[in-house]
């Protein structure tokens, strides 16, 4: 697919893996709506870049764990911009839990972190099917992790939402072919803010890797391109983590 004049939809786009999608579509022609819950400022600052540089891109707020605000936010975007074309289930959360601290994953814990890391990509990629079942072409990309993969991770509920998108990446495969391919970018470890003040961990990490080097987040939103652009391929998880799980 050529995503030179598609309508792109990115969660959580405001910072990191999310803000480097939103520009990497803008840089291929792509409208991008950026979407935040909290990071306000970030958003802003990353629709001023791509205006700045000649892009189509505009910042809207809404809570993907609340199926309504997500059912608002896809009817203003096509309003402004017209159908959506392409999805970028980015938005995710985690709470820092050691593995083995059983006790601290509550049922808050795992309400939260399922409610916006599974439920809130399921609302998303809801929302947008019609139009894109409409156009006869969609794309959708799940932003994994190999925590889900390993099952290692900030938290054991989160390495398990993480195994929860893999699964929920293969069955909007098959719900929503033929006219829509649904896959999943599953990334290790990636440098952005999260690492501020642990460049310590970070290099210790490094150093283990094949590659010897940590992801950039404009590295995660190459690939994640890629795969929208890819017409035969659906279904798909597919890892990005420099060997970290070799």
């Amino acid at each position: 697919m050529d995503l030179k004049n598609k309508v792109a939809l990115v969660t959580g786009g405001g910072t990191g893996i999310g803000r480097a999608t939103c520009i990497a579509l803008a840089k291929r022609g792509a409208a991008v709506a950026v979407n935040y819950s909290r990071s306000k400022t970030d958003a802003d600052e990353t629709v001023e870049w791509i205006i700045n540089e000649g892009g189509s891109a505009f910042a809207i707020r809404a809570d993907v764990s609340q199926d309504s605000e997500v059912k608002e936010m896809v009817h203003r975007i096509v309003e402004q911009f017209g159908p959506i074309d392409l999805l970028v289930n980015n938005a995710s959360i985690t709470r820092h839990i050691p593995l083995d601290d059983l006790e601290a994953a509550t049922d808050e814990v795992w309400d939260e972190l399922y409610a916006v890391n599974v439920k809130g990509m399921f609302y998303c990629a809801r929302a947008v099917a019609p139009w894109m079942k409409k156009n006869k072409q969609g794309a959708i990309v799940n932003v994994g992790s190999i925590a889900g993969l390993s099952g290692s991770g900030s938290s054991l509920p989160y390495a398990v939402s993480k195994a929860a998108v893999h699964g929920l990446t293969k069955s909007l495969a098959r719900a929503l072919a033929p006219e829509i391919r649904v896959c999943s970018v599953a990334p290790g470890a990636v440098a952005t803010r999260w690492w501020e003040g642990k460049e310590d961990q970070m290099n210790r990490l490094t150093d283990n890797l094949l590659l010897q080097r940590i992801s950039t987040p404009d590295d995660i939103a190459k690939l994640i391109c890629s795969v929208l652009e890819q017409e035969s391929m659906t279904g798909q998880i597919i890892t990005v983590d420099n060997g970290q799980t070799l």
